[in-house]
């Protein structure tokens, strides 16, 4: 067979290809485009790609933020703004506070001889296999007549950290085993302690991990909805929330709502690209060079 036949691609391919981006990338695009439209634009029958674009629906949601005042707004509602503050707060906090717990215990369950270790690890993993629907209940009674902490931003990071820990716990062993161990002889023989050793040594090896798990966290934290929705309050809503609660009978404003969902979106995007920058820059670091 010649080497024509290999370079040549079936039109098939092509038009899967083809396919496949217009479904990844088409939605995105209709949402950005309706809001970019005002809502008279969006109700029109003539409705199209093809408008003169605008921001106002976007001053609608980041009006109390904004350094200045949105002209042709009645009234300024903080909800969305503020959902977008709980949200950043919330899922970055919960990202910081899972890997540090995370990576303690994997190190201790690794590299730690002790009974019931492996039970340990396999309980610890069995437990992200259960739904969070099925601890709702159980999780809102606790919150709210034992603790008092439903309605708080920290009822809802504690159960985010729970929830995300024992997948954070078990990706890391994996990278943890991989450390050689005499790299920690050796350091310990010139001298550092236990805590030098951890963070000197195995955590700028297991960064590819370490972005893999925030990765893995933050989008988990950013975008839960029922959990939220049961243990938040009118100010601690996170942006999930607060858009399925803006969705009424009589009032449907598809504007606002996709310039939400727009900035629902780009945290996570970026926040993707900067770890997958660690995890590309861990992977190649280890490169033999010839």
């Amino acid at each position: 067979m010649s080497q024509q036949s290999y370079d040549k691609q079936n039109p098939a391919f092509y038009a899967l290809l083809v396919a496949l981006i217009f479904m990844a990338v088409g939605p995105i695009i209709l949402m950005l485009s309706t809001s970019l439209k005002l809502t008279v634009d969006i109700m029109s029958d003539t409705s199209s790609f093809f408008f003169l674009p605008t921001i106002h629906n976007y001053e609608t949601v980041l009006c109390n933020v904004l350094w200045y005042e949105p002209q042709g707004l009645d009234y300024c509602n903080p909800t969305f703004g503020r959902a977008l503050g709980n949200s950043l707060i919330i899922a970055i906090t919960s990202t910081i506070l899972t890997l540090i717990i995370g990576c303690m215990a994997a190190y201790a369950l690794v590299r730690f001889r002790f009974m019931g270790r492996d039970t340990v690890s396999l309980v610890t993993l069995m437990t992200r296999m259960v739904p969070p629907a099925v601890l709702l209940v159980p999780i809102f009674g606790i919150w709210t007549f034992q603790f008092q902490i439903d309605g708080t931003r920290m009822g809802i990071i504690l159960i985010y950290v729970a929830m995300n820990l024992p997948f954070v716990i078990w990706i890391l062993q994996s990278f943890i085993v991989q450390v050689p161990i005499q790299l920690e002889e050796s350091a310990r023989i010139d001298g550092a302690g236990p805590l030098q050793v951890f963070f000197l040594i195995v955590l700028p090896i297991i960064k590819p991990g370490l972005a893999a798990a925030s990765i893995f966290t933050f989008r988990i934290a950013w975008n839960e909805f029922l959990l939220a929705n049961a243990l938040s309050n009118r100010n601690t809503r996170t942006v999930p929330v607060t858009i399925v609660n803006s969705l009424t009978e009589y009032n449907l404003d598809w504007g606002v709502i996709m310039a939400t969902g727009m900035l629902l979106a780009i945290p996570p995007i970026i926040f993707t690209f900067v770890a997958s920058r660690q995890i590309i820059t861990g992977m190649t670091a280890g490169a033999v060079k010839g």
